[in-house]
């Protein structure tokens, strides 16, 4: 096995500690589960990279990290993983419904609406989303509930 150049691993190293940094300061950045959330980490991620907080100094913060670490930044704020319940969530709010998926795919007690209910309780998420377990819809190993509205 060929050993990664500097260049490769200080970008695992870099993307590693930028995620692991979300991760620790998500819940720090009211409401949870909110655009207002997103937005305030954004601003606090700029801020310490030096930039003002004004709106033109964002907009350069977001065009140079760009859309695809953008996307991973996101995606690391709004999921959550359950392990003892062997479940993520991901709740983005500008998507339609909230997604919980299995972490054993062939273990159907793990959809169970009850455990379930027990996820969305423990991040937060009862009363954001839609609680008529009829409209919870199952695919193989996810469970989509949709946000209220």
């Amino acid at each position: 096995m060929s050993r990664p150049d500097p260049e490769q691993l200080q970008g695992t190293l870099v993307d590693f500690a930028l995620l692991e940094l979300i991760r620790q300061h998500r819940e720090s950045f009211q409401p949870l589960w909110s655009v207002d959330s997103w937005v305030k980490l954004m601003i606090w991620l700029s801020l310490n990279c030096g930039l003002s907080g004004e709106r033109d100094s964002l907009e350069h913060f977001a065009a140079a990290i760009g859309e695809r670490i953008t996307s991973r930044l996101r995606r690391t704020f709004f999921e959550r993983e359950l392990a003892d319940l062997e479940l993520q969530v991901l709740a983005d709010p500008a998507e339609q419904q909230v997604l919980l998926l299995s972490q054993a795919p062939t273990d159907p007690a793990v959809l169970d609406p009850e455990r379930l209910a027990r996820a969305l309780e423990r991040v937060e998420l009862t009363d954001l989303v839609v609680a008529d377990r009829s409209r919870w819809q199952q695919l193989e190993a996810v469970v989509t509930i949709p946000w209220k509205g």
